[in-house]
């Protein structure tokens, strides 16, 4: 395939001679967000473990492991008050548990520039971060440990949240996702697949998550094969077509920015029509290189109720085989 992706210029077109503008987004996912992702779950998880099956969860309880700084989504018995005196109350100290897992769950998720690009107040991002809370969610229906390792353009940065279980991590990750806040550097192995296996201590369930809109796509699914060697790893492909499907231009050339490379280009209108389907035919051709590389792929987009269903019972199906 062509060594260049389609130039990602979701949000930041104009009219030749206008400047973008920034604007203010709500949250890429909600508290109500997850309530409804949670009934999803549970709908699927009734329709596939009808009649007796063996638990799910093993272990003799919670396990102290220390104290830490609270964190959104904790719960109020959690706080350690007598240690929370010590700090004068900011921040609280909430004690941590940890609960034996009969898996890992670990999201690595796209979080380059161009995943904040869309339209009608939709970015990229969106359907990203909705992925990330349904894997989420399922873990938690699992007793599994949760964690996310997130990326940006050169895939050379990756940042992380240490797997914990329990909602309130799944809302911790959703949050450091979208504010970048809460995350630890990932020091580089040396490739992107060594580099990701450091960061797991045990065999885990990892869905890369990702539009895929990148150069050289083929050398990170062949690092993603080399990973699967270890790990239960599987792509889900954010549908990122919608991104470009833009209003109709006056002008006839249009002034576009590429948000990760800081690049500025003159196009025709022409042109720009022809991105979405520029963009179908590139993430066609990264899901059959995907498949080729014997791994799975998943494909989420903007209509959440479809993504929800199919990234849920992929989800549940793949970890109660693990279970069975």
């Amino acid at each position: 395939m062509s060594p260049h992706p389609p130039e990602l210029f979701g949000a930041a077109v104009s009219q030749r001679g206008g400047d973008p503008h920034h604007h203010e987004t709500p949250s890429l996912v909600t508290l109500s967000d997850i309530a409804e992702i949670e009934l999803t779950i549970l709908r699927r998880m009734r329709e596939l473990t009808m009649g007796d099956h063996r638990s799910m969860a093993h272990g003799t309880g919670f396990d102290f492991v220390g104290l830490r700084d609270w964190q959104a989504g904790d719960r109020p018995s959690q706080i350690d008050w007598a240690q929370s005196t010590l700090t004068n109350f900011t921040p609280l100290v909430v004690r941590d548990f940890e609960q034996p897992s009969t898996a890992s769950v670990v999201v690595v998720a796209d979080a380059s520039a161009s995943t904040r690009c869309g339209v009608n107040g939709v970015p990229i991002a969106a359907p990203i971060a909705r992925a990330i809370a349904t894997v989420g969610m399922s873990a938690v229906f699992f007793q599994d440990t949760f964690g996310l390792v997130t990326f940006e353009e050169d895939l050379a940065r990756l940042s992380t949240v240490r797997p914990r279980t329990g909602r309130g991590q799944v809302v911790h990750c959703l949050d450091a996702y979208e504010r970048r806040h809460g995350l630890e550097d990932l020091r580089h192995a040396g490739s992107l697949s060594m580099t990701i296996a450091s960061f797991m201590r045990r065999t885990a369930l990892v869905p890369f998550v990702s539009d895929f809109l990148i150069e050289q796509p083929d050398e990170v699914l062949r690092e993603l094969s080399l990973l699967r060697s270890t790990h239960d790893v599987f792509v889900v492909l954010v549908d990122a077509a919608f991104a470009f499907e833009l209003p109709r231009m006056s002008a006839g050339w249009i002034d576009v920015f590429d948000v990760e490379t800081g690049r500025t280009r003159v196009v025709s209108r022409a042109a720009l029509a022809r991105m979405a389907a520029r963009v179908r035919d590139w993430q066609d051709e990264v899901a059959r290189l995907a498949r080729a590389a014997d791994l799975d792929v998943v494909r989420v987009g903007p209509d959440r109720v479809a993504s929800d269903l199919a990234l849920a019972g992929f989800v549940i199906e793949r970890r109660l085989k693990k279970v069975a």
